[in-house]
């Protein structure tokens, strides 16, 4: 397997000898890109075709823009999946596969992905983009406070993310997450929280459709219902960023991008490999010189989108050569760009251990269970606060359930196989019907080929990558960069390889290093590193001796 990792290595090292000048000699007159990204939230949009959602604002952005019908996340669960959009690739083969790194149990740790392996926001800033984020910040080689690194990727991260803070004329690349449809907002003492602060319950339950592999309760009802309403109010959220973009003047500059992090927060959808857990809604937005002729205002598009096609769709968008390592197919750039399958994967969930691999084209989905026999609803703890999840937990002990209900929470067949033309909520395992056998060996050999493009470090124990990662279960500190001067211009060096590289001069702003710079007399220069997974390097300084500034 590791033979995989040093492949990827090795590309890595020949493209950071590719980008490194191509990414400052760009045009001027570039897009700003922002990514509006909602939490724990399926296709319940009205412009999706939900009767019972409100969502106005979304549904005028969809309106004038694409919506892509067939979009998926590479993991049921936040971290897995946001570690996938920020580097393009699947997060099974840089470390960050487990939910979270940081619950690991004796010692936590922090993925470390391939030495050249860099966020795609890192290359946009390295090609002249500000970059900003509100947070959410736990892509595996991090966690999701502000500060936590690695400083490399944003040149603002945290509360109140202003692009008015970038340079005149500079184009910027925006990231906002939107934290009101999270699971948690479900939860019965933070509804008291939101109820005591005057929202007031807008969707009336008996309105609120339910799934098949749930039984129809009032207490289901009801916490759908309340999933509804926090939709609402993170439409009226993102209306917000959209006025302000409106009022700064910039809609005809920005491609606006709308989706969420995986599907609904809710049992039997989050952390899970069916649709429910990994179909999300798309929009795109293209400002008119921008926008290709394909994307006429509220045109529909099918192709199978993944999250780990955004990074070299964004790069294009910027005009950065996208890094070959990158697993993604820039179908959002391209529209001739195309993909035959998605591939997700869920591993450990907090406390419990799980392994499942699944593929999907645009009619059925094949899942593999590592660990076949043990069932998919176990308790969790952080889950068990969910009203609907003792609800279904209590339905299942007492034999109410349906099988298609209890399915979920028996021991799994190692491969599931579902037609989701017909079984769209994937109930009814077509794995062992002779029937689909055409069908369920062809995905099975697409998994297969997958798995031999893809390494996978779930191959081994995460104890032993853990170890890998963080020895002895410390943390790796990235070496004191060196910085040298010679005819006025400064050379910075790292000995830890695949460390990004930033300076100052002391009062402003932390540069990317992307080459020799003049070093100004009588200024005081600052100069540190950082590996991602590690933590980064104190910090270096030197006088200038180059012309002193104007």
């Amino acid at each position: 397997m590791f033979d995989h990792f040093a492949r990827i290595a090795a590309c890595c090292v020949v493209l950071s000898l590719c980008v490194s000048s191509p990414l400052t000699a760009l045009a001027d007159d570039r897009p700003n890109v922002v990514i509006l990204m909602a939490e724990d939230l399926g296709s319940r949009v009205g412009a999706f075709g939900d009767p019972v959602a409100l969502t106005p604002n979304i549904d005028r952005l969809a309106a004038s823009g694409v919506r892509f019908t067939n979009a998926f996340t590479t993991a049921g669960v936040c971290a897995p999946s946001r570690a996938a959009h920020i580097t393009g690739m699947h997060q099974v083969a840089i470390g960050a596969q487990h939910m979270r790194t940081s619950s690991h149990q004796p010692n936590e740790y922090r993925a470390v992905p391939p030495p050249e392996v860099k966020a795609y926001p890192e290359l946009l800033r390295r090609a002249g983009y500000y970059t900003l984020t509100n947070g959410k910040l736990d892509y595996q080689f991090s966690t999701y406070a502000a500060g936590s690194g690695p400083f490399t990727i944003w040149d603002y991260e945290g509360g109140d993310p202003d692009w008015n803070r970038r340079e005149p004329g500079q184009p910027f690349y925006a990231l906002i997450n939107f934290s009101m449809t999270h699971e948690s907002r479900m939860f019965a003492k933070n509804v008291a929280e939101q109820r005591e602060r005057g929202w007031k319950q807008v969707t009336d339950p008996v309105d609120v459709p339910v799934p098949p592999y749930y039984p129809d309760t009032p207490v289901v009802r009801r916490d759908i219902a309340q999933l509804y309403d926090n939709i609402h109010e993170m439409d009226r959220q993102v209306g917000q960023w959209l006025a302000r973009l409106e009022a700064d003047g910039l809609l005809d500059d920005t491609i606006v991008i709308w989706t969420t992090d995986h599907s609904d927060g809710l049992p039997r959808a989050k952390r899970e490999l069916y649709d429910s857990g990994i179909r999300v809604p798309l929009v795109v937005h293209w400002p008119e010189r921008w926008r290709p002729p394909s994307a006429a205002g509220g045109a529909v598009d099918e192709r199978l989108v993944s999250f780990v096609d955004f990074a070299p769709s964004v790069l294009l968008w910027a005009g950065v050569e996208p890094p070959t390592w990158l697993h993604g197919v820039p179908v959002l750039a391209d529209p001739l760009a195309e993909r035959a399958y998605v591939f997700a994967s869920k591993d450990r969930l907090d406390e419990m251990p799980f392994r499942e691999r699944a593929v999907r084209d645009a009619r059925f989905k094949y899942l593999f269970n590592h660990r076949a026999g043990e069932p998919g609803g176990k308790p969790l703890r952080y889950r068990e606060q969910l009203a609907l999840m003792r609800e279904l937990h209590a339905w299942h002990d007492s034999g109410r359930m349906s099988a298609q209900q209890a399915f979920w929470f028996e021991p799994r067949p190692p491969e599931e196989l579902y037609d989701l033309a017909v079984d769209p909520h994937e109930v009814n395992n077509l794995a062992k019907d002779p029937a689909y056998a055409a069908v369920l060996e062809r995905m099975r050999g697409a998994l297969a080929a997958w798995r031999e493009r893809v390494p996978d470090y779930s191959d081994e124990p995460e104890d032993e990558m853990a170890e890998r990662f963080w020895p002895g279960g410390v943390q790796p500190v990235t070496a004191t960069p060196e910085i040298r001067i010679e005819g006025g211009r400064a050379t910075l060096m790292s000995p830890t390889r695949g460390a990004s590289l930033a300076y100052r001069l002391i009062g402003e702003p932390w540069r990317l290093y992307d080459g020799p710079f003049v070093a100004p007399k009588g200024a005081v220069i600052e100069a540190k590193a950082v590996r991602y997974g590690w933590r980064e390097s104190d910090v270096a300084t030197i006088a200038g001796t180059g012309p002193a500034r104007p």
